[in-house]
Order: structure tokens, then C-alpha cells, then sequence
């Protein structure tokens, strides 16, 4: 990797520059890969954060983290071949904390199955739910039961419906909303309560949000003038829902989710006989994290141009640009196949892994491609685990990440071949499918 002179320091050793002998640290590469192993560690410690919740720790993941940031935030390593070591580290610990987190949630809530989702604003008093975690979520259902008030789940929350410990809640009546970056429109239009678990909120604006007297949120999440819950005492948001009263009604639509890598894996013989019977050419892994910015609709595109021949996977909030529209069904399996959160990369990575083993061959020898849409941290730290895992050619977008620099980004083309997303999406997908 090419050494790049630090123009903010003129300290020489034994005629060298700073950045030859790693002295002040602000060589272009070292700060970059810096940054990408301490946005994987804040991705993974939301992670970690719902799994300790759960029960689920593990002192080794402790240790990295430890570790880790001892080496970023102090002045004590600016090797580059080091740190992008700790990087690809940093995936391998993402993947036992997705791990965890996957238990947890079977465990405590029940093996997930398919489930037929209400979305819309039914009659009655409501409370809405976003973010991702699902503890809160049935501290809720369990201290609502009675009351007359309806439950829903925002975001990516939606995945919530397919554990049956918390399907069991009659009161948690269906979804409402979008990807993070429509709350607020969409907790306008709600009308009702809105609880804020986790990342991602966004902050609303007092002078065109008028909700920031009927949103909360729990913990360590919080926004300027929200009321800010330290436990899970959940008694003001349903004393506020019932001062509020009935919501206006919306139309409902139904959606099928709820294809947990369980389910997928349960349904493998089946799979593999259609790839054999040449019934599913390939698969699609369409998903990730969304965003505002321009280029976002590529995705759906992308997906709409995904042939009948082939089977989509899809998670994270990302999803939301490609769920609206009928995929249908091959014998009998439905093309688009709702994993869940971002989280659940953990399950889509099993799904890869035992699809290679059963057609005995590599990951990267699968008929898969891997089209992510990324924004922040945690996709940071599931993009890692694929690196850690050895996956090549992800597809990455609307643009690679502007914290990678040249040099950096060279050398995960050379050895991953990541590469950007493209900019018309129905040549991509012909592309893909040809194996190009």
C-alpha cells in the first residue's frame, strides 16, 4: 500500500516523514482504516446492546472491543497492515455478536414462523414502535394488555409479528411506516404516542413537527424535547395514548414476512431441488440500510429487474424500497423472502452457508449476488463480517463509503472485489445473471 505524506506535519525522524514512522498519525490510509474498524465497533455495540439485554454476552467480544479501541483512540498503532488485521477482526466478532443476539431472540421469544402483517391505523387509541428493540416492545404489550389500546410496530420493528412470543399480544395489531428516514412525516400522520427503542431516529424539528408531545424513548436513545424513559416503566406513554384517544383510521393492506433463516433453512430441500430442476437460476440478497440521499431508488429498480427465475432476500430497513410490489411465488415458495432486520445478515450469511454446502462448493461459488444499500454504522460492521467470511464482489451503494480512501479501497477491490453500485440497474441485474 502506497504512503501517502502528512501535509499537517513537518516532523521528520532520521530524514523520514511522520507518515513513513507512524509518528503523529494522520497518514490519509491510517486514519481511514481507523475510522472504518471504530464505525464497525459502534455498529456492533448496537448489536451487542439489544444482545446483553437478552442475557447473551460472550468476554471474548469484550476483549476485541477493548482492544480495538485502544488502538484507534490512542496514540499506539498506525500500522496499516495491523489495523486492517483488527478490521477484518472486528467482522469476525460482528458475526458471534449477531450470533448471540439470534439466540436471544429464538430463545426469549419463540421460534419465528411466516405471518401475514395488518398495515394501518385500525380504530382505537395507539402506540407506535420503532427502533429495534424487542424487549421493550413486549414490556409494552405486557403492560397495555386490557387497556384498549392497539400496539403497532414501525421500521424495523416489523419483523417483531414473526416470534410468537409476542404474536401471542391480541393488542399488537399489525404495522405502520416505513425506513427510518420517514419518521417524520410518518409520526405526524400517526397521530398517536410514539416510543422511540433504539437508533435509527431522527431528530424532530419544533417548528414543523408537532409529535414531541406524545414521543418517548428509552435509555441511552434520546432526541431534544422527547420524554426520555430510563427503565421500562412504560405507565406515561399509555397514560398519554388514552388522553389522546381514537386514531383516524388508514387503509389496510397485508404483508407476508417473516422468513427467519429457520424458515428458509426448514424449506432447503425444496430450494435445491428447484436450482437442480433449473426452476431458480439465482438469488438476490437486496437490502441493507436506506437513506434519503439521491440514487436509493436504484434498489427498487433493481429488484423489480430481478427475473421470475430468481429468488430475493431481504432485510434491514433497506427492504422498504422493494417490498411494495408483487414478486410472486416459484413452486410454491414466495420470490421475495423477508429475513428481517439488519441483524438477521447473521441468518441470510447461514442460509449462504448452507446453500454451499449442500450444492458442495464455496460461498463465492454460489448463484448469489450481494446488492447492499448502506448508510451507517452497523452496515459498516455487517459489511466487515463479509470480508471477514471471505465473500467477494459485494455491491455497495448509492456510492462507496467517502471514508475510504484510494489506497484502502484498492485493496479490498484487489482482494474482495467490492466494487460501487451501477448506475442502470436493469443492465446490472442482466450482468448478474449472465455471472458477470
Amino acid at each position: 500500500m502506497t504512503q501517502m505524506y502528512c501535509d499537517q506535519c513537518e516532523q521528520t525522524r532520521n530524514g523520514k516523514s511522520c507518515t513513513d514512522v507512524g509518528v503523529c498519525g494522520k497518514n490519509a490510509d491510517v486514519e481511514s482504516l481507523q475510522k472504518i474498524l471504530l464505525y464497525g465497533l459502534k455498529g456492533m455495540a448496537a448489536y451487542k446492546h439489544h444482545a446483553r439485554r437478552l442475557g447473551k454476552t460472550d468476554p471474548e467480544v469484550e476483549a476485541f472491543i477493548e482492544d480495538a479501541l485502544f488502538a484507534t483512540v490512542t496514540n499506539v498503532n498506525f500500522d496499516i497492515a495491523s489495523l486492517l488485521d483488527l478490521a477484518l477482526e472486528c467482522g469476525r466478532m460482528n458475526l458471534r455478536v449477531m450470533e448471540l443476539l439470534d439466540a436471544g431472540h429464538v430463545e426469549t421469544f419463540g421460534k419465528p414462523a411466516p405471518v401475514e402483517v395488518k398495515e394501518g391505523i385500525q380504530p382505537g387509541p395507539g402506540i407506535l414502535v420503532t427502533g429495534h428493540d424487542l424487549v421493550d416492545l413486549k414490556d409494552l404489550l405486557e403492560q397495555t394488555a386490557g387497556t384498549g389500546i392497539n400496539v403497532y410496530t414501525h421500521g424495523e420493528m416489523l419483523p417483531a409479528h414473526m416470534y410468537p412470543g409476542l404474536k401471542q399480544y391480541p393488542h399488537l395489531v399489525g404495522h405502520y411506516g416505513g425506513a427510518w428516514q420517514r419518521q417524520l412525516k410518518e409520526f405526524e400522520d400517526f397521530g398517536g404516542v410514539i416510543l422511540a427503542t433504539t437508533n435509527c431516529v431522527q431528530i424532530p424539528n419544533p417548528t414543523f413537527n408537532t409529535y414531541l408531545d406524545r414521543f418517548f424513548t428509552t435509555r441511552v436513545t434520546a432526541v431534544p424535547g422527547a420524554t426520555c424513559l430510563k427503565g421500562n416503566d412504560f405507565s406515561a406513554v399509555i397514560r398519554r395514548a388514552k388522553e389522546i384517544g381514537d386514531l383516524k383510521p388508514t387503509p389496510i393492506k397485508t404483508s407476508l414476512i417473516g422468513f427467519h433463516h429457520s424458515v428458509i433453512l426448514g424449506l432447503a430441500d425444496k430450494v435445491v431441488e428447484a436450482v437442480q430442476a433449473g426452476a431458480v437460476k439465482r438469488f438476490f440478497l437486496i437490502g441493507g440500510c436506506d437513506g434519503a440521499e439521491p440514487g436509493r431508488n436504484y434498489f427498487r429498480d433493481y429488484a423489480r429487474a430481478v427475473p421470475e427465475d430468481a429468488i430475493i432476500l431481504t432485510l434491514g430497513c433497506g427492504k422498504f424500497r422493494i417490498r411494495d410490489y408483487d414478486y410472486g411465488a416459484i413452486g410454491g415458495i414466495p420470490r421475495l423472502l423477508d429475513m428481517g432486520q439488519c441483524n438477521d445478515a447473521y441468518g441470510a450469511i447461514q442460509v449462504a452457508i448452507a446453500l454451499a454446502k449442500a450444492f458442495n462448493c464455496g460461498v463465492n461459488d454460489l448463484p448469489l449476488t450481494l446488492c447492499i444499500s448502506w448508510f451507517e454504522q452497523k452496515a459498516v460492521a455487517i459489511f466487515l463480517t463479509l470480508l471477514h467470511l471471505g465473500v467477494k464482489g459485494v455491491r455497495l451503494g448509492p456510492a462507496l463509503p467517502a471514508f475510504v480512501t484510494p489506497n484502502v479501497l484498492a485493496v479490498l477491490q484487489e482482494k474482495y472485489n467490492v466494487q460501487p453500485i451501477g448506475s442502470d440497474a436493469k443492465a446490472d441485474v442482466a450482468a448478474a445473471m449472465a455471472g458477470a
